[in-house]
């Protein structure tokens, strides 16, 4: 709304021309949703304790999770709200691109905040069950994957990571890989939450990885040097990666250990749901395994873990799974694993940047 309304107005102020540039708008939307976030949050969070939405603890966790019990959740409810909110100020609201991201990241969110919804408010229940989650999720992603196979400029082949030549033509399969892209990333990223600001700090990275992605996908010259897809439109998904950045960093003000909110189902869902949106939208789909690393190694985690105890008649690989409650079990602090997973997770995002000179 802002790059409508003032930019329409440059002729009569040349300082508002500056909203034509998508770098001066990726601050800008970064440091609104931060704002937002932080500005609201004491009151967000105060909400969330008067209506006695707190966080309900799995009883074969590890014990010093005990002591979060009652610790408000559905805080991905404010994180939404100020990234949706800050895309609508900031983006040409004209980019269909956005709003397929917009309107996946919203329907995913509504999934995670049922179930987190039925787990506070049935203390015996574990939310929806495993099947009725898939199956919303697989819907989304196919109503995702068709807008996006719709669109007339859209290239429904999937391009490869460090080499330029090599392209798999998946013509109307393609829908079906949306679908998946997006299941596979949702789950993975709600997996990854389990400890105080192990969810924020790897999606604020991502996501800054992924902003600057979706800027040179959205540039025709720098797209062409540096041998990437050009995606028309892309740019300003990079607006909302921003967005996406600056409401998680203000969620890991309160997020950070010892955590004041937790952000639930209502969160992770929709944040990995968006930022696998965002690989689709900007042809960098198989690049998200690298730069999200730290959510495929917690989903391969649980992966091994269920079909090794299945197989071998009740042994582990691990202490306990996900990935990041073995590393307690050992005897590692939480801000310990905490932090040595955002390590692990810069090295994958300047990674990936590396990638656009391996071509």
């Amino acid at each position: 709304m802002l790059y409508h309304l003032l930019y329409s107005l440059h002729p009569f102020f040349g300082g508002f021309n500056v909203f034509r540039y998508i770098t001066f708008r990726c601050v800008g939307a970064t440091v609104t949703a931060f704002l937002i976030v932080i500005l609201a949050g004491p009151r967000f969070i105060a909400l969330l304790k008067g209506a006695h939405i707190g966080q309900v603890i799995r009883e074969d966790g590890p014990a010093s999770h005990f002591s979060k019990q009652g610790v408000p959740t559905m805080g991905g409810a404010l994180i939404l709200a100020a990234m949706v909110l800050t895309t609508l100020l900031w983006v040409n609201l004209s980019v269909r691109h956005v709003w397929i991201v917009l309107l996946v990241t919203l329907w995913f969110g509504l999934i995670g905040g049922y179930d987190d919804y039925r787990k506070i408010k049935k203390q015996n229940s574990k939310g929806l069950s495993a099947r009725g989650k898939m199956l919303l999720q697989v819907l989304g992603g196919l109503a995702a994957g068709w807008a996006v196979y719709q669109d007339p400029g859209f290239n429904s082949e999937l391009f490869m990571p460090f080499f330029k030549h090599i392209v798999l033509p998946l013509g109307v399969g393609y829908i079906f890989f949306v679908a998946l892209v997006l299941v596979a990333a949702s789950n993975a990223v709600n997996l990854t939450d389990g400890l105080d600001g192990l969810v924020s700090g790897p999606v604020v990275i991502t996501g800054s990885v992924y902003l600057v992605f979706s800027y040179l996908a959205g540039h025709a010259t720098l797209s062409a040097y540096l041998q990437i897809p050009f995606v028309p439109g892309a740019g300003e998904v990079a607006v909302l990666c921003g967005a996406m950045v600056g409401a998680c960093l203000g969620f890991l003000w309160f997020n950070a250990f010892p955590a004041e909110v937790f952000m639930g189902d209502t969160g992770a869902l929709a944040l990995g749901a968006a930022l696998g949106c965002v690989a689709v939208m900007i042809k960098q789909e198989i690049l998200l395994a690298l730069v999200g690393g730290i959510f495929v190694m917690e989903a391969l985690s649980v992966i091994i873990q269920v079909g090794y105890f299945k197989m071998s008649g009740g042994k582990r690989v691990f202490l306990m799974a996900p990935f990041h409650h073995h590393f307690e079990k050992k005897g590692w602090t939480e801000p310990k694993v905490v932090v040595r997973f955002w390590i692990i997770s810069i090295i994958l995002g300047l990674s990936a940047l590396a990638t656009l000179k391996l071509r």
